[in-house]
């Protein structure tokens, strides 16, 4: 078996980022319980609306709780595709977050068509064109192209925006670290290299979907030029994802739904006291006025500070 560079380098970079990325996700599910924020609204609740909570009922604890996933979840998957806060607070700087938000989400979509699309070439020989006898290939066919196109042109607006919004607002400058202003820059590269690609020597991405058929059927192919720069921009872009805030994609899902939403009552016998058993029974590793070392944590917070003068505490 013989393979390209640019399928070396997009073999590596998908299995790369996957682990990367599970890696991530067993960590933060990993650490330990966090503290109750006591924060409302909580919009799995029925009193969402009003900022209320099961804790408004008479004897909550005897009651059956009910919660509204599917809102929680509608919610931030608004806030994933809306990005709300910024509007209402800046609307200058949503407007280029906006469009190279979307334009990230966008070109992950393109290589996952891409991929669809090549799957089934291989796997029931339907043709992907827009004169495709199968209206599945031509729906998969159109598809690709407008997402491809809202890819390469809203993060290519959006990088500049952004770039641009850092350099002239004398606050944003002001906290802006060097990694920022590489980032932008770096997918400012990445989306016009894509850009270029499609435009100029690639309108119906044929070429790049038939690289991802050789891809599947671990196929020799060698790419124009054009298309060999992106797709080696974009197999770094994907190496370099997992070192950038972009993870908080995954860590926001854990800080809402594990943290901030996260009203389950200790109320005995649960997962939630048997967490809490566990957490108090490890040693404290370090000392402070008022917290002694060589204790566990449910033997320091059971009993005052103890008197390290001499002088007992009142």
């Amino acid at each position: 078996m013989s393979v390209s560079l640019p399928q070396i380098a997009t073999y590596v970079s998908y299995i790369f980022i996957i682990i990367a990325y599970a890696v991530k996700v067993v960590k933060l599910a990993r650490m330990p319980m966090h503290l109750r924020w006591e924060l409302y609204p909580v919009p799995h609740e029925k009193g969402y609306r009003h900022g209320g909570s099961y804790f408004e009922e008479l004897e909550w604890w005897t009651k059956p709780r009910h919660k509204n996933r599917i809102r929680s979840i509608l919610l931030k998957v608004r806030d994933y595709f809306t990005f709300p806060g910024y509007y209402r607070r800046n609307k200058g700087y949503w407007l280029g977050l906006y469009p190279w938000h979307i334009g990230f989400y966008a070109i992950v979509s393109f290589h996952i068509l891409s991929f669809l699309g090549a799957l089934i070439i291989v796997s029931s020989g339907i043709a992907i064109s827009a004169d495709s006898a199968n209206v599945f290939g031509q729906i998969i066919y159109c598809l690709t192209i407008v997402v491809a196109g809202a890819a390469f042109i809203l993060g290519l607006i959006g990088s500049i925006l952004m770039l641009a919004r850092r350099l002239i607002d004398d606050d944003l400058r002001k906290y802006a670290s060097p990694s920022n202003f590489f980032n932008y820059v770096f997918f400012l590269i990445v989306f016009l290299s894509g850009l270029i690609a499609w435009l100029f020597f690639d309108p119906t991405l044929a070429s790049y979907r038939e690289f991802w058929r050789n891809l599947i059927t671990f196929q020799y192919m060698e790419v124009e030029p054009a298309t060999y720069t992106h797709i080696m921009l974009f197999s770094l872009f994907l190496i370099y994802l997992p070192f950038t805030r972009s993870t908080h994609y995954i860590t926001k899902l854990f800080a809402f739904f594990g943290i901030l939403w996260d009203d389950v009552p200790n109320i005995g016998g649960n997962v939630t006291e048997k967490k809490v058993k566990e957490l108090l029974e490890k040693p404290v590793s370090w000392s402070a006025p008022h917290i002694q070392s060589g204790k566990s944590w449910g033997e320091v917070v059971k009993r005052m500070p103890e008197d390290t003068t001499g002088t007992a505490k009142k």
